[in-house]
């Protein structure tokens, strides 16, 4: 009977369209713009910079101590200060006009006698204070500052204009290529957990006056502790790159992992004779997937994708890498109970909302490849065209060196070596490469996918169910009595394919989807019971003691005490209230953001990185441009600065409902 009906009959009225209220937001008066705008100036002012005398700046230079630095540059004012990394003692320089002889000889003795580490000092540190030790005013600093940033000129092409010479020859460390993903320094202070975050307080453009000044030189200072903290963070990669440096007899410890490859493979091909270029492909070029003997399947729908694939044109893109043909993104692969999606990235199942738990009957298993990329780059021979054999024979010599390293329990070397292999691949779609292949970066993809496939085709087949398969791994849902089956298919596919796989066994298994799940493993030798997670329910925060500190730089930290809570009750059966309640680290409860354009509270200015905790009557946190409301901010309180003791208005109730949320995503029962 329809909603309206009276008795037998009905009325005819027009549906009334209900109209969503649009609150229309304002921006906030930007305060932070006035030349009185003084944020945090008293504790500015109270703050004692721990200085450095000049007898134990000789003292740190004979003890070999790095030092930490970082520049500032306005129209009227200029700093620059090191901190000692051993002692935290801190020499500085400043000046509202330009440095005299005597701070030029300083500096440059400084520059040239230390191991210095910065944040982007290639790109700009160094060629600024190439120009600061000549001499030159704040405002030449300044406008240098504007081209190399703003215009986006580079540094040697800038330093030309001013007729002044880089600083070269200097033992400098810039951890912004060695940190993963590119962050700002102030989202990887959050990241680790810096006692302070803060953005650059004045706009870059403004005159400062004294007060001001005080208070970016107390900002500078804070800079040298946030970048102290990551240069922690990435000591153990530091130490990779200085053997990789020392076998290579040049200096990679600036560089990234592709970086690294690019150049340990390049200087190793000029011994061999081949000179290294980058090959030059047009847009629009189109490459076609060469089907390895190996990949055989039995499945008709199998066999049609396959030649679908080989028939497919892949074409060139603008940006250098590859697009894949719509008729192989548009591939929906049923095998068993699940759907497979492949792309230039990698092969996805399709499960949602899914859980699995390990019984009498049925046990979970995860098979990993070993070393997929590479292994699939030395199996079929692969090498770029434009630079031949020789790069095969320099890549398989660095992926053996690797091997027996690992074999003799040379930690070092083996992982230094690991850099090498692995960065190749990350450069296959780059033309700004001398790696750049397209062909190889869809033969290698495509031939990992397939691979898949098949070793999922084949268990399907035997009565055996892959739950979730990505990129380089499945997770097998498997009959007890069908154990022996198993590793029998698992072993002919490694024979067939001259591929390795690692197995790890879980108790359970819960998933939101492909990328983003959480496994419970068995227990181990001494009864410990850890998960392995991935996307948003990936913690690294929680597993400092396993080596994993390093992963923290990977991902903003999100309320990290449900996912805690999540964990506790997966593994060992405790409630969420208790963990959550239990719970005095704050570090634990507050969520990093960026904001672009910044972030507004209350008319205090926050900057484009800002970090949170959720409490109780608490408004919204804004955006700077518009005042919009930034995601999720509703009862959030900036806590820019960590307090010395918990809070006592911390919002367990909505910690909580966040960890409930997260059990009903990955269905999970809740009782």
């Amino acid at each position: 009977m329809r909603a309206d009906a009276l008795g037998l009959w009905w009325r005819d009225e027009p549906i009334v369209k209900k109209t969503k209220e649009v609150i229309k937001c304002v921006p906030p008066d930007p305060v932070w713009l006035k030349d009185d705008y003084l944020p945090d100036l008293q504790e500015a002012l109270d703050f004692k910079i721990p200085i450095m005398t000049d007898v134990e700046l000789i003292e740190a230079f004979q003890e070999g101590h790095k030092l930490i630095f970082d520049v500032e540059s306005y129209w009227n004012y200029f700093c620059v200060s090191f901190m000692s990394y051993t002692t935290g003692k801190i020499v500085y320089f400043e000046t509202t006009d330009c440095f005299n002889e005597d701070e030029c000889c300083k500096l440059i003795w400084i520059l040239t006698n230390f191991c210095i580490v910065s944040f982007n000092g290639i790109k700009y540190d160094i060629p600024i204070l190439s120009l600061a030790v000549t001499g030159e005013e704040t405002s030449v600093m300044k406008e240098a500052t504007n081209k190399i940033i703003a215009e986006d000129i580079r540094a040697k092409e800038v330093l030309k204009m001013y007729g002044v010479n880089l600083l070269i020859g200097l033992n400098h460390i810039d951890l912004i290529e060695v940190a993963p993903l590119r962050a700002s320094l102030k989202r990887y202070g959050g990241r680790l957990h810096a006692p302070r975050m803060q953005d650059l307080p004045f706009h870059h453009e403004a005159k400062l006056n004294e007060k001001q000044r005080s208070i970016v030189l107390w900002y500078n200072v804070n800079d040298l502790l946030n970048t102290a903290y990551l240069l922690q963070a990435l000591e153990e990669q530091i130490e990779l790159r200085e053997q990789l440096s020392k076998e290579n007899s040049t200096d990679l410890r600036s560089k990234s992992d592709a970086q690294i490859a690019e150049s340990v493979i390049s200087r190793q091909l000029r011994r061999m004779g081949v000179r290294p270029t980058r090959p030059e492909i047009e847009v629009g070029t189109k490459y076609r997937y060469r089907v390895p003997s190996f990949l055989k399947f039995e499945s008709p729908l199998m066999q049609w994708a396959v030649q679908v694939i080989a028939n497919s044109q892949f074409p060139v893109a603008f940006h250098g890498s590859i697009d894949m043909p719509k008729e192989i993104s548009r591939l929906h692969l049923k095998i068993g109970d699940n759907v497979y999606k492949m792309g230039i990235g990698g092969l996805h199942s399709s499960e949602q909302k899914v859980a699995y738990k390990a019984n009498k009957d049925y046990f979970i298993e995860d098979r990993d490849v070993t070393s997929y990329y590479p292994a699939i780059i030395l199996n079929q021979a692969l090498f770029p065209q434009h630079l031949g054999e020789p790069f095969l024979k320099v890549y398989g010599g660095i992926a053996a060196r690797r091997v027996e390293a690992k074999k003799a329990g040379q930690k070092v070397i083996a992982d230094s070596l690991k850099i090498t292999v692995n960065g190749t691949f990350g450069k296959l779609g780059s033309k700004y490469s001398i790696f750049y292949s397209p062909d190889l970066l869809i033969q290698v993809t495509l031939t990992g996918q397939l691979s898949l496939l098949m070793l999922i085709e084949r268990l399907e087949m035997a009565g055996i169910q892959a739950i979730s398969a990505n990129t380089d791994g499945v997770v097998i849902y498997c009959p007890v009595m069908l154990r022996d089956r198993m590793h029998e298919i698992v072993k002919q596919w490694e024979i067939d394919t001259g591929f390795d796989t690692e197995d790890t066994h879980y108790s359970a298994y819960y998933a939101r989807d492909v990328n983003n799940y959480i496994a419970v493993k068995l227990p181990d030798k001494n009864g410990n019971i850890t998960v392995k997670s991935k996307g948003a329910y990936n913690n690294p925060w929680n597993h400092m003691e396993e080596g994993q500190g390093v992963f923290r730089l990977h991902k903003n930290p999100v309320t990290t005490v449900c996912l805690d809570a999540v964990e506790a009750l997966l593994t060992r059966n405790i409630p969420i209230t208790h963990t959550i309640r239990q719970c005095k680290d704050i570090c634990k409860f507050v969520t990093v953001r960026k904001v672009k354009g910044g972030a507004v509270k209350d008319g205090q200015f926050l900057g484009q990185d800002i970090r949170w905790y959720y409490t109780i009557n608490e408004g919204v946190i804004v955006y700077a441009s518009s005042g919009k409301k930034v995601p999720k901010s509703d009862g959030a309180k900036p806590l820019m600065k960590l307090p010395e003791e918990f809070p006592d208005d911390v919002n367990f109730e909505w910690y909580e409902k966040e960890a409930e949320k997260t059990l009903r995503e990955i269905a999970y029962i809740i009782d």
